[in-house]
């Protein structure tokens, strides 16, 4: 392994770089269809109060690491990655990657792109 990709590794928490992605509209319609799809909020407790998509798991990114196992992912099955504005979802997808669930991706525009395409999210309430 080059010094390159050692760093890359080690350093897989930076919020900066390109990951694979999913549009607002990619994602909406694959939700309706027959593909199972695994959606990870990395966003903060209040943020996924505020609403979210349907059937997500919130998993914090500074806990992602340590739950990756107790989350049960299927390395076939498709995984969003999803936070506010697309910023943390770039270091959660590229550790999913780097675990070897290579259908990680992360939701293009993060949730802001979702509200503003007015899809279905739901709240929970604060307890």
């Amino acid at each position: 392994m080059s010094i390159l990709d050692q760093l890359k590794k080690s350093l897989w928490w930076l919020p900066f770089g390109h990951v694979p992605e999913i549009s607002a509209d990619e994602l909406n319609a694959r939700l309706t269809g027959n593909v199972p799809i695994k959606i990870i909020d990395v966003r903060s407790s209040a943020e996924w109060h505020r609403s979210h998509i349907r059937g997500a798991v919130r998993v914090p990114l500074r806990e992602l690491k340590g739950h990756i196992a107790s989350l049960q992912l299927d390395a076939q099955q498709p995984i969003i990655a999803i936070c506010l504005s697309a910023h943390r979802s770039i270091p959660a997808v590229r550790l999913l990657n780097a675990q070897g669930f290579e259908n990680a991706v992360q939701l293009k525009g993060g949730m802001l792109a979702w509200w503003i395409k007015n899809y279905p999210t739901e709240q929970t309430d604060r307890k």
